[in-house]
């Protein structure tokens, strides 16, 4: 077994090409612990904000290895566990925030935090999925009760978590409605299984409030977009209904919450990282969604795929915004 690996890093915070290429010292499990010889990661907006220092509370000790999604083979397992064993294929979202992450050789990270990798797509393409899956999922069963025929109204929904929570929707039985800027990105969310969609950027709320909603208001909107998005989702929401997203460092006017008696859910999926408690529940939620992937509900589009090398290609592309799905890291 070789001690060293070689790691992607950052000294300090900065633009894309603060990453550094090194060698680190293979890190040893501990009692509760896995190490995983890394195939992939994945791009997710946290790993971008967490290299520009806009949240610095979530940055792991410099040298930061950076990146939350991982998929790979379990190396190593420390003495109490026993749900893994060396050579399981397995994902999960084991650091990146809080915890050296994925850009690595190999990852360490709570049991609790992995689940076997679905079988029916490739183990690297595992690791597109545990933060947005997670997100979206927790956002449609956590934050809210989606159900047959409730109307959904899923906003950047040819995105990493707008994707996943498109299908997501459909499995449950919504009446999906999606949003997009452009034909391309619309007709993806068709693809996905939207049921309407709309061009928010050329239609009024209420618009199509009224053509999708009955006039009355989306029983529930999903907002992984916040800031302008999260204002308009309490003008689409019915009264009594729900809005849920990833995003509230934003201001915005929550009087429509009072005045019309919604629920408003937020989710960061990370938090269990963050605090070293409850990390079991991660664990236990990708077991669920590599069924849904197993039984063809949850498909993840890859729009990109770079090697470890090519992060900051990687991330320049995942800032400029112009790609569908998921950007994958391989570990060449």
């Amino acid at each position: 077994m070789a001690t060293e690996m070689t790691a992607f890093v950052i000294e300090s915070y900065g633009d894309p090409d603060v990453f550094e290429r090194t060698t680190r010292e293979v890190p040893e499990p501990a009692a509760d612990e896995l190490r995983v010889d890394v195939a992939a990661s994945s791009l997710n907006p946290v790993d971008y904000k967490i290299r520009q220092g806009e949240i610095p509370d979530f940055t792991p000790e410099f040298p930061a290895t950076l990146h939350c999604d991982v998929s790979g083979i379990v190396d190593a397992v420390g003495e109490d566990v026993e749900q893994f064993e060396p050579g399981d294929e397995v994902y999960g979202m084991p650091g990146g925030a809080g915890r050296q992450g994925a850009l690595a050789d190999y990852v360490v990270g709570h049991a609790g935090t992995f689940a076997r990798a679905p079988e029916s797509i490739p183990l690297e393409d595992a690791a597109s999925l545990p933060v947005v899956a997670l997100t979206a999922w927790e956002l449609l069963t956590d934050k809210a009760t989606v159900g047959i025929d409730d109307d959904l109204l899923v906003y950047g929904a040819s995105g990493g978590v707008g994707h996943i929570g498109v299908q997501l929707g459909r499995w449950f039985g919504a009446d999906v409605t999606a949003t997009g800027s452009t034909e391309e990105k619309r007709d993806f969310a068709e693809k996905l299984g939207a049921d309407h969609t709309v061009d928010y950027t050329a239609t009024d709320v209420e618009a199509y409030v009224e053509e999708y909603a009955d006039g009355d208001g989306f029983d529930v909107v999903f907002d992984p977009v916040g800031d302008d998005h999260l204002q308009t989702a309490f003008e689409a929401v019915r009264p009594f209904g729900a809005v849920v997203t990833t995003e509230s460092s934003s201001t915005q006017d929550i009087s429509a919450l009072h005045a019309n008696s919604l629920e408003l859910g937020v989710v960061l999926v990370i938090l269990p990282v963050l605090l070293g408690d409850r990390q079991a529940r991660i664990g236990e939620e990708l077991a669920d969604i590599a069924s849904l992937v197993d039984d063809g509900v949850v498909v993840p589009h890859v729009d990109e795929r770079f090697a470890f090398e090519d992060v900051a290609d990687a991330h320049r592309l995942g800032e400029a915004g112009d790609f569908r799905g998921k950007i994958l890291l391989v570990n060449e």
